[in-house]
């Protein structure tokens, strides 16, 4: 008994590890054949086996054998066609329900016609009467009809413009039925065109960042909030629950149960959340990325498992219309209103909730992506949502655009240390300024017994330390003309200038290893990967893949030290009629000076020269430049076999010290055979 009993057990077990659909084809098979042989045998088609079977069935059904092949058809087309997979049991028991209210009722109608088992079923008429009982037979004929089908009992169809959907949104069970998040994003733009339309009269309301400016800079006039447009447009996802639906039987049929959670619509994905069954692993259902894009007819799709603080898996697929996140409508925001002076808007994540970023956290940020992907917009949004928090006095930034187009808009606001940068061999003499200013600010903060720039600051409340932020739009046309000094400089800021407030914020539309290298990688944690080609790029950027399945227009991947894993952000979107409505109330409304920047020394026009020229090439970098000038001082001669002897280096690096030494007027031009007159003397003099 014990043996048998294993046996059926394992063969159970067996039925049990079949997928549902194969399961339920092979039930459709079986009853279809069985229908059929029935059939065959009441005409007389079936031979001796089906004439014996026949006449049992007739005993005991009598006109109700007809039901019995007729139900095992339609079974057979319920499991053939149907897409639910646990409903085999309740199905088998609806088809027995009916052939036994059918028999009932033939018996009540046609006494004695419905056989053996008729007879018995039909004694419901003894205590109910003839009325009463066929109203009992017909119920349970329609009941267990309805659960045999598995379809509900609708008295009125709803209108519907696509009767597709409309089938594929009533194949969900209501139990399973996702919940679908309200997108923050109506709330939001609500939120900020009542900030800024409020009191239309009263300057007061519309300009509504003002008072998170410093309160020594009352001569300054920030930009009303309302040259910013606020957005009021609503994502577009489609039909959300018959998504669902496809991902749940896309995933089933590949043999992974899920259930499915919240539906979060984004600015431009929906995020749809499920929970796999117990023991289905991860690697699995991203495996599944090119099916549920085929199925969904949606690319590309981003598979996010798991979510972060959460036990679910995300699938996020693009809308069928994407909302513009405006710039405007997320600085309106408490939450930016109230933040630090170096806080930014990002954009708003895959559930609409707006994201905020600081700089002085991070503390420097690099930005990159393909041509197109939202790059330039990004640092706009990021210099005018800092431009609306602080004054000149808290805040300078140095521009650099080899390009020239894209930050030229920015020309001759207060907040520049110098015009905007375009020649990028004066690059090199504005990294070695911030490295000179940094190499202060530390001497600054010594003296002062202060940590940071904050804690200076807040004790020396008349002459405090400007942030200074240094945009670089293009760091690759930097890299390939002068990739050694521009690293060096990039890597010594950004291992030591976090606590002096210089931060620096990078673009580059080409993410190789040759632009963004290993060690600025190791040193700027903070970053955020646009739209790439390829996943090779996106590695370059994030370490890790998802770059190449954005979709562009300000879709990004946001990661830093705060985060485990990379958030999706679709970026904050600024016209450039805005950031010139913005730069232009700038030049008109404040006339700032240095002076009015107590704690800043600007660099300074020496010998008619241009601003950062003199730090191009000072020779603060060669630490043999002071023993080399001592050296043309004591002999009252220059030249490169001299300081060969003298400094026991090659003759390139004694060359360029000379060089050095005749750019800062120390010698004299090189004239053919001649010596070069040296000047010590009378620079020391004129000292």
């Amino acid at each position: 008994m014990v043996r048998k009993n294993k046996g059926k057990e394992e063969k159970f077990e067996k039925w049990e590890k079949l997928r549902p659909d194969t399961k339920k084809s092979v039930l459709a098979i079986t009853f279809g054949g069985a229908a059929t042989v029935l059939f065959l045998s009441s005409i007389g088609k079936a031979g001796p086996l089906g004439g014996a079977l026949f006449s049992g069935l007739d005993t005991l059904f009598g006109l109700g054998f007809y039901l019995v092949p007729a139900l095992m058809a339609i079974v057979a087309v319920v499991f053939l066609f149907s897409r639910e997979d646990k409903l085999i049991g309740l199905t088998l028991s609806g088809a027995v329900l009916f052939v036994i209210a059918g028999l009932g009722t033939i018996d009540i109608i046609f006494p004695d016609k419905a056989g053996l088992t008729g007879s018995l079923v039909g004694l419901v008429e003894v205590p109910f009467g003839y009325v009463a009982a066929l109203v009992i037979g017909f119920t349970a004929l329609a009941a267990s009809l309805l659960v045999t089908l598995n379809v509900p009992l609708k008295l009125r169809l709803p209108a519907r413009k696509n009767a597709e959907e409309s089938r594929a949104v009533s194949e969900i069970k209501e139990a399973a039925a996702p919940k679908i998040a309200e997108p923050a994003s109506d709330v939001a733009y609500e939120k900020a065109s009542t900030l800024v339309e409020g009191e239309a009269g009263k300057e007061k309301e519309v300009m509504a960042v003002r008072r998170v400016a410093p309160a020594m800079s009352k001569n300054y006039k920030t930009p009303p909030l309302s040259l910013l447009k606020s957005g009021t447009d609503k994502p577009s996802a489609g039909d959300l629950r018959a998504n669902a639906n496809i991902i749940k039987r896309t995933l089933d049929g590949f043999g992974i149960p899920v259930e499915m959670g919240e539906i979060n619509i984004g600015p431009k994905v929906t995020r749809y959340t499920l929970k796999p069954a117990e023991g289905v692993k991860l690697s699995r259902i991203l495996a599944l990325n090119q099916d549920l894009s085929l199925a969904l007819a949606a690319h590309p799709i981003r598979i996010e498992a798991p979510i972060p603080g959460k036990s679910l898996v995300g699938i996020e697929v693009p809308n069928k219309s994407a909302a513009l996140v405006r710039l405007g409508s997320l600085m309106a925001y408490a939450d930016f209103q109230n933040s630090g002076p170096l806080a930014f808007a990002l954009g708003r994540d895959v559930t609409g909730e707006p994201i905020f970023a600081d700089i002085a956290k991070m503390p420097h940020l690099l930005i990159a992506g393909a041509t197109g992907s939202g790059k330039s917009v990004a640092i706009h949004s990021l210099i005018l949502s800092l431009l609306y928090k602080n004054s000149p006095a808290t805040l300078k930034f140095i521009l650099i655009d080899p390009k020239r187009v894209e930050l030229s808009a920015y020309e001759g606001i207060p907040h520049l240390v110098s015009p905007v940068i375009t020649e990028a061999k004066k690059t090199v003499g504005v990294f070695r300024w911030a490295i000179a200013e940094m190499e202060k600010r530390y001497e600054t903060l010594l003296k002062a017994g202060a940590r940071d720039i904050q804690s200076y600051n807040s004790k020396n409340k008349n002459e405090q330390l400007p942030y200074v932020v240094l945009v670089v739009d293009e760091l690759a046309d930097l890299m390939a003309s002068h990739g050694r000094e521009v690293e060096g400089s990039i890597v010594r800021i950004a291992q030591m200038a976090r606590a002096t407030g210089i931060h620096l914020v990078l673009s580059t539309q080409r993410p190789s290893v040759e632009v963004i290298t290993g060690l600025i990688k190791a040193n700027i944690t903070s970053r955020v990967a646009m739209q790439v080609a390829s996943q090779v790029d996106s590695r370059t950027i994030l370490d890790m893949a998802g770059a190449e399945k954005l979709l562009g227009g300000g879709d990004m991947l946001f990661v830093s030290s705060e985060l485990s894993k990379p958030k999706r952000i679709q970026g904050a979107y600024v016209t450039e009629e805005e950031i010139k409505k913005a730069a232009d109330f700038l030049l008109e409304n404040n006339d700032w000076t240095s002076e009015d920047t107590p704690g800043f020394e600007a660099p300074s026009e020496i010998g008619g020269k241009d601003l950062f020229e003199n730090y191009i090439e000072d020779g603060s970098d060669d630490s043999l430049y002071e023993e080399a000038v001592n050296v043309v001082r004591e002999a009252q001669k220059a030249s490169a076999s001299l300081l060969q002897r003298r400094l026991k280096v090659g003759y390139a690096r004694a060359a360029r010290l000379l060089d050095i030494m005749e750019e800062r007027s120390i010698v004299g031009p090189g004239d053919g055979a001649k010596p070069r007159e040296v000047y010590v003397e009378r620079v020391a003099s004129s000292e």
